[in-house]
């Protein structure tokens, strides 16, 4: 796949003369067992030497999956929920989360997630929730906060760093799948066009570049081509001005 990333390097030339640094970030969200897409995942983190924050499912994860990450320094585990379990009504936008349930069965299940993530995968795992489908509602943060969690992700650029006192939000900002009808690549030109107004509103100060730029991925939907741009991205991104960013 022959890909023009003129416009992100003449964007990235811009940050190198005006003297920033971008922090980037790389999410990538569903593991729930090892696999042959997962150890290819690792595989280009371990080459790029760019940490991969593996949002996993906590009812659903494998103690094969707890040992493969608690060997390998480059994957942090985070928690991606608990079951990923949409409880939303059929034409509403799909949320595990949301407030159609009572509060304390979604406290527990918070809870319950960063247990047994802690469980399986010990003092590796980092205290973010990933919320399933990117969506939380606010009313909810305040409880993520009181059951240990010290960060959240969802997508886009966030509006503030701290959502409530002492609940940082992380986002990530490029998802290169296209959902529907079929999980495949979305056209490549426009997503460069999007890394690079991105950028532009950072370099502007229109949005907060305090914030890691993430990459989003979905490693078991991943086909050849989504893992060829995975590789052209950070090969551009990574020629700098950056610094990779990793969740404590």
């Amino acid at each position: 796949m022959k890909l023009d990333w003129t416009p992100v390097r003449n964007e990235l030339a811009k940050w190198r003369r005006e003297g920033l640094m971008l922090p980037i970030w790389w999410r990538d969200d569903d593991a729930t067992e090892p696999t042959v897409k997962l150890d290819q995942l690792i595989h280009i983190s371990e080459k790029i030497e760019v940490p991969l924050h593996l949002a996993v499912i906590p009812r659903e994860a494998t103690r094969a999956l707890g040992d493969l990450v608690s060997d390998n320094e480059m994957v942090i585990p985070v928690v991606h929920g608990w079951s990923h379990t949409n409880h939303e009504a059929p034409k509403e936008t799909k949320c595990e989360f949301g407030e159609g349930r009572s509060i304390e069965t979604r406290r527990e299940e918070a809870a319950e997630g960063l247990r047994r993530i802690q469980t399986l995968m010990g003092d590796r795992v980092a205290s973010m929730f990933v919320p399933p489908w990117n969506r939380v509602p606010t009313s909810f943060l305040p409880i993520l906060k009181e059951v240990g969690y010290s960060c959240f992700s969802t997508c886009n650029p966030r509006s503030e760093a701290e959502p409530i006192p002492g609940l940082l939000q992380i986002n990530t900002h490029i998802d290169p799948l296209y959902w529907r009808p079929s999980k495949r690549l979305s056209h490549p030109e426009l997503i460069v066009d999007k890394i690079t107004n991105l950028l532009k509103q950072r370099r502007q100060g229109k949005t907060d570049n305090s914030e890691p730029f993430g990459l989003l991925t979905h490693h078991l939907a991943h086909e050849p081509q989504v893992w060829e741009f995975c590789n052209q991205f950070w090969q551009e991104l990574l020629e700098g001005p950056t610094e990779v960013y990793r969740v404590r």
